[in-house]
């Protein structure tokens, strides 16, 4: 079948391809979009595919440099690896600031050393490992690759001079500009979400708490991105947790104590909301008791739906598996071809890299567990973890596209099977009572852990998109072994900066990662899961009730019960706004069918337009975001003192409504194309 495939660019064609300036594009771009979805996967758990930006930013950049489409593929390629290691890094290296067993991740110090090193070796191994799988994903033709042909068309579109380019910028400079007058580090005009509670009746026990949307363009985008029915299943783990468990857990606790039911009357009829969430001396607070509580429910849910999602995907992943280690039979012949298209980089230098990864691996365990037994045996059962998860990755994204790689249901695997492992060879460090810190042991477990998670966790982020990435490049014509260089240019790039992302976001916002502002879902997932398995401390009831919810929702046929849990875990403002997103795409495109879209190409359209869009409200915000941040840590403050009317709640119901014209009247403008 390989041999009747025709590329857009003529194998026999010669152009230009790995030069510098895609390289240079593709590196920026891999740290920009890699920054970009660092700060939207800890603020919100989810990244967007970079490979739509990344396309169109490329197209526009190089077009400036009389770049051919072959250099714009290399640029994109080598830009859209940043998000990838993103979600890796994010579902991750937050988890060691969560447990405590890292309180500072300070450029050049010991522990930025060792993150950076993890995220670098999991993402060349990532890119490694896909290359020796490559030629089965790319000449199987039964794989639809979904997001990847949507990126090529976009990509040919764009050779007619209609690149898409000015949507995706003008889309960044909206929500920059929203960003600086909504965060607290800029000038903070606009009001975030409305939050409070009321009582039905002055004697009723407890109080029902409420809250509106957050004016994000970011999680606007994210809702707008996954839909409305994923937005609503999101939606509903979140009214799940906050307008249903919650009443309870207040009623039951004014119940049982008098005196918590005394204060929380007082602050209801005082509206003193500050205290009600933030809690006083003698009460916790609602968003406390919600972490304690509620969050722990959510978790069990995750882990039961992410074993469940590969579950589901079983066939797949077993022929995927399988695939894999035929290729890996064939792969030594990589390199006698002749025909440009097919040109892998040289198989032995491939395994020589490999080999090195793993001695690298073996060097950051040891550094991680201090025995060099313990670091072998992981070290070879992750090897082998790595290899398998690589293939399942890629196999995932060409069915369902990389928006879609269920990285945490791996990731979660690989922490449960790397903290059975340590436990039975003794890393475990007994139980941990309630108020007692962990022991240097317990502390050596879970860094090892988490260590051992990382590692495998972007080799299955970045597996899977080398996958997309690389099918596009092999539909455009593009030549492998350039693109593969592409790839360990991105990858390297992104992981030099990401770790410093992390620290500057959890050094410069309130709460740091963990709290409201950056709850980083994921990684407290891994963070409570590593811990309480090597210190015997997790909350097993809450645990249990959160794992037979979700077996419950999979017996009512629900098609993501992982999303249910993570409306659970996430804020709810943040829920409602990726709510509202997703019902703005289901009003345009009820829009565009009255304004006269005549088929499904013509919906399509408006759908990739106002994907561009919101692609540019992510990046727009984060980037607005991080540079704040930075100055934030330069001691530079825009406005020391912001006058009391600043921060208008019903400023950012505006700012919502506005959002939502412009990506409808933004993606309807698609269809007079």
């Amino acid at each position: 079948m390989a041999q009747d495939f025709k590329p857009y660019v003529d194998p026999k064609t010669n152009m230009k391809e790995l030069t510098l300036p895609p390289l240079i594009l593709g590196a920026i771009m891999a740290v920009v979009l890699g920054a970009a979805n660092t700060y939207l996967g800890l603020k919100a758990g989810m990244t967007v595919a970079a490979a739509f930006p990344a396309a169109v930013i490329s197209m526009a950049v190089l077009r400036a440099f009389r770049g051919n489409i072959l250099e714009e593929n290399i640029a994109r390629t080598t830009g859209a690896v940043g998000e990838a290691l993103a979600a890796g890094a994010i579902f991750t290296i937050p988890a060691f600031i969560i447990v405590g067993a890292w309180d500072d991740m300070a450029l050049f110090s010991a522990n930025w050393f060792m993150a950076t090193s993890l995220l670098m070796v999991g993402g060349v191994l990532g890119v490694l490992l896909m290359i020796l799988l490559r030629r089965t994903f790319m000449e199987d033709t039964s794989l639809p690759f979904p997001e990847a042909v949507a990126c090529t068309e976009i990509v040919k579109a764009g050779q007619g001079g209609q690149t898409g380019a000015g949507s995706v910028f003008a889309a960044m400079g909206i929500a920059g500009l929203i960003e600086f007058f909504k965060n607290p580090n800029g000038i903070p005009f606009i009001g975030g979400s409305a939050r409070g509670a009321f009582k039905l009746g002055s004697n009723s026990n407890g109080a029902f708490p409420y809250f509106t949307p957050e004016p994000s363009p970011a999680f606007l985008a994210v809702g707008y991105i996954i839909g409305p029915k994923y937005g609503a299943i999101t939606a509903a783990g979140g009214i799940f947790g906050w307008l249903f468990l919650m009443p309870i857990l207040l009623y039951v606790m004014s119940l049982q104590d008098a005196s918590f039911g005394t204060e929380i009357n007082t602050i209801v009829t005082n509206g003193d909301w500050q205290a009600l969430f933030a809690g006083t001396a003698s009460f916790d607070g609602l968003t406390e008791l919600y972490n304690e509580n509620i969050k722990m429910i959510a978790i069990g849910a995750m882990i039961v739906s992410a074993f469940y999602t590969l579950f589901r995907m079983r066939g797949n992943l077993v022929s995927g598996i399988g695939r894999s280690f035929k290729s890996l039979g064939g792969a030594g012949s990589a390199g006698t071809d002749e025909i440009r298209t097919e040109k892998d980089l040289d198989f032995r230098l491939v395994m020589l890299i490999i080999g090195l990864m793993v001695l690298a691996m073996l060097g950051l365990y040891m550094i991680l567990c201090g025995s060099f037994v313990v670091s072998l045996v992981v070290t070879i059962v992750m090897a082998i973890m790595a290899f398998l998860f690589a293939a399942v990755a890629g196999f995932l994204v060409s069915i369902i596209g990389s928006s879609s790689n269920p990285i945490s249901g791996l990731t979660l695997s690989t922490l449960l099977i790397a903290a059975g492992l340590l436990v039975l060879l003794g890393m475990g460090g007994g139980y941990l009572e309630d108020g007692e810190t962990m022991s240097e042991q317990m502390k050596t477990g879970v860094l090892a852990v988490l260590g051992v998670a990382t590692v495998v966790c972007c080799v299955a982020g970045v597996a899977g998109d080398m996958a997309q990435d690389w099918k596009v490049g092999h539909l455009l014509g593009g030549t492998p072994w350039r693109m593969e260089i592409g790839g360990f240019v991105g990858v390297i790039a992104a992981s030099l900066f990401l770790v410093s992302i992390i620290t500057l976001l959890h050094k410069t916002t309130p709460g740091g990662i963990g709290g409201d502002l950056l709850p980083a879902p994921q990684a407290g997932l891994m963070a409570t899961t590593a811990k309480g398995i090597i210190s015997g401390q997790l909350p097993w009831e809450l645990i249990l009730m959160g794992a037979a919810l979700a077996v419950g929702l999979i017996f009512v046929g629900l098609p993501s019960p992982m999303l249910v849990a993570v409306g659970m875990y996430l804020p709810f403002p943040t829920i409602m706004a990726i709510f509202t997103g997703g019902i703005i795409q289901w009003i345009g495109a009820r829009i565009a069918k009255k304004m006269g879209a005549k088929d499904d190409k013509d919906l399509e359209n408006v759908s990739n337009r106002g994907l561009l869009v919101a692609s540019g409200f992510v990046a727009g915000e984060a980037l607005i975001g991080i540079v704040l941040a930075i100055l934030v840590t330069a001691n530079i403050k825009i406005i020391a003192d912001p006058p009391a009317w600043f921060g208008m709640k019903w400023v950012g119901g505006v700012v919502i409504v506005a959002l939502a014209a412009y990506l409808i009247v933004s993606s309807l403008k698609a269809l007079k194309k």
